[in-house]
């Protein structure tokens, strides 16, 4: 079912909701934790995916420096994923970025291929030095991060793309007899 959803920039009553969203999404490991306060002081900077009176989803614009900057804590409520509001949200986000004069967006995700779909393309993350410089280095999981880093280059006219059609269905096949299954075995002392 689709519903009707628009989409706007967040506003400080908006942080309640965002923060709720984010808050709800923690524990599957997708985002990392914000405060109220974080979000409440960067809510415009926020497009919010907004359903009736409910706020749906969201997602971040973080400036990392004159031309770089960051899709975070984008999230759709799991009762409305499905209708490509995420990709609504991803592509809102790049559309302000353009305007603004920036000319790379990227983002840090453990789910890089709803990023690749839109054309952004996975890069070390010594390629993005300001996101080491501004939020890395800080980070308890500095140098054990399981993020991807994704980049999108923002070019004038153009928008993202997004594959229309699904990839091509891939074959499982089962095990092979030719490879060693190894077992773990308990020790005993």
């Amino acid at each position: 079912m689709t519903t009707n959803i628009q989409l706007r920039t967040g506003i400080a009553a908006d942080a309640a909701a965002i923060h709720n969203l984010i808050t709800a999404n923690l524990s599957v490991g997708h985002l990392l934790p914000r405060t109220f306060e974080d979000v409440e002081s960067h809510a415009e900077r926020f497009i919010v995916a907004v359903s009736g009176d409910d706020v749906i989803g969201c997602a971040e614009l973080a400036p990392l420096s004159a031309d770089v900057a960051e899709v975070r804590s984008l999230v759709v409520d799991e009762a409305s994923r499905g209708q490509r509001t995420g990709v609504a949200l991803v592509t809102a986000l790049a559309d302000r970025a353009r305007e603004l004069g920036y000319v790379t967006l990227c983002a840090f995700t453990h789910q890089p291929a709803h990023f690749i779909r839109l054309g952004f393309s996975i890069v070390p993350h010594v390629w993005l030095p300001e996101k080491i410089a501004l939020d890395c280095v800080g980070c308890s999981q500095f140098r054990h991060c399981g993020q991807y880093a994704v980049s999108l280059a923002l070019r004038a006219g153009a928008g993202l793309r997004l594959e229309q059609t699904a990839p091509p269905a891939r074959a499982i096949s089962g095990p092979r007899a030719s490879v060693e299954r190894l077992r773990l075995l308990p020790v005993t002392a």
